[in-house]
Order: C-alpha cells, then sequence, then structure tokens
C-alpha cells in the first residue's frame, strides 16, 4: 500500500516543478498559466490523498471546486491572451502592462 508520505512528497514535487517554471520563465503567458495550473494540481493531491486516509469525503469535494476554478481561470486567461496577442501581435508578459481599457 502506498503510504501517504509518498503521496505528499509527489505533490510537493509537482509544486517545487510548478514553482520553479514561474521563477525561470517570465516571458511566456501560457507558461505561467501552465505553471499554475500545475500548483493547483498538487494541491489536489494533496487534498485527495488527506481525503482518503482519513477517510473522509470533503476533500474529494473542495477537489471539484478548485476544478471549476481553474477551468474558469483557465478560460480567463486564454481569452486575455487572445486579446493581448490580437492587439500586440506577441504573448510577451511585459506587453501586458502595455493594456488599457
Amino acid at each position: 500500500m502506498i503510504a501517504l508520505s509518498d503521496y505528499l512528497i509527489v505533490a510537493a514535487i509537482l509544486f517545487s516543478i510548478s514553482m520553479a517554471g514561474l521563477i525561470i520563465n517570465r516571458k511566456n503567458v501560457i507558461t505561467l498559466l501552465m505553471c499554475i495550473e500545475l500548483m493547483l494540481l498538487s494541491v489536489n493531491l494533496n487534498f485527495l490523498a488527506f481525503s482518503h486516509f482519513l477517510g473522509d469525503s470533503l476533500g474529494e469535494v473542495f477537489v471539484f471546486f478548485i476544478l471549476t476554478v481553474a477551468a474558469a481561470e483557465a478560460a480567463i486567461g486564454l481569452a486575455i491572451i487572445i486579446v493581448l496577442f490580437r492587439n500586440r501581435g506577441t504573448i510577451d508578459v511585459e506587453a501586458l502592462n502595455a493594456l488599457k481599457g
């Protein structure tokens, strides 16, 4: 049987990879959004692991709420990227401060 610490280690590795992606890559908006999604997935893995090992289904309910928020965040983020590309011709993060609405 897989122990709780194994799940937590995998979630910590996923979170660390996403933090490294955020720190290393400051140019591409799509990669930044993917790193944020990976962070949310590592948090979901923690919720599922604790939910399974504690025998409570409340963690699974939180995962569904987090997934809906992540889907909305991805849709809004991609819409912003499309507007940015149409207006500026690039998806560079430094061009984001040039948008004025």
